[in-house]
């Protein structure tokens, strides 16, 4: 490398959240270089114009924005660190509306709660927990089971306690910093998304595409 070469670091994020229709290199993308002039001139670099103001994911390639870096400065060189191929998820600015909102959480909660409850209360019903219960309350204190006894009060005090712990999550309160398994569920069907796009796209170009 010459002295008069400058080396630029780039680190794409495998799919990033954009709003406006003109899409800047710092919008996808950290950028490291020696020269702050060399870096600031790179971040404010215009990679793509997006003529369709609605919602779309568009899969793009790290060549295309070493090309526009190398061709904005001759003396650049860049170093890709991050992802070859990356993911613009455009979303344009809509108004908030707070009400369908509120209405489309209360109904996620309504659904969740009620197939919650359905499941558990099938499997009580096909594992028989009552009649243990009644049968080991019968064992330890001699009496018949009359109407809800401890058993039955302790089992759902220890589900509701179970879950909670399980899930590590309450309200906006977790119990430690480490991600909820909905949360890792969440961050693999995300990225089974972006490798299905990326796969998809160079299916298309080869011809070979299912649809």
């Amino acid at each position: 490398m010459s002295s008069t070469t400058k080396a630029v670091y780039l680190n794409l994020s495998e799919i990033t959240e954009v709003h406006s229709q003109d899409v800047f290199l710092k919008d996808v993308a950290k950028v490291y270089c020696g020269d702050t002039n060399i870096q600031n001139k790179c971040e404010c670099t215009k990679i793509k114009h997006i003529s369709e103001n609605k919602n779309r994911r568009y899969v793009e390639n790290v060549l295309d924005v070493i090309e526009k870096l190398e061709k904005l400065d001759s003396s650049i060189q860049v170093n890709n660190v991050g992802k070859v191929e990356y993911i613009i998820d455009f979303q344009p600015e809509k108004p908030a509306h707070l009400a369908w909102q509120w209405a489309k959480t209360l109904f996620v909660c309504i659904v969740c709660f009620c197939g919650a409850a359905f499941a558990i209360m099938t499997f009580n019903n096909d594992a028989n927990v009552r009649d243990v219960f009644q049968e080991l309350y019968r064992l330890i204190t001699g009496n018949e089971a009359q109407g809800t006894t401890v058993l039955e009060l302790t089992y759902s005090i220890g589900l509701a306690l179970g879950i909670t712990v399980f899930f590590n999550h309450f309200a906006k309160w977790k119990l430690n910093t480490d991600p909820t398994p909905l949360e890792v569920e969440m961050r693999l069907y995300e990225d089974n998304i972006s490798k299905t796009l990326i796969q998809n796209d160079g299916r298309k170009e080869q011809g070979i595409d299912v649809q």
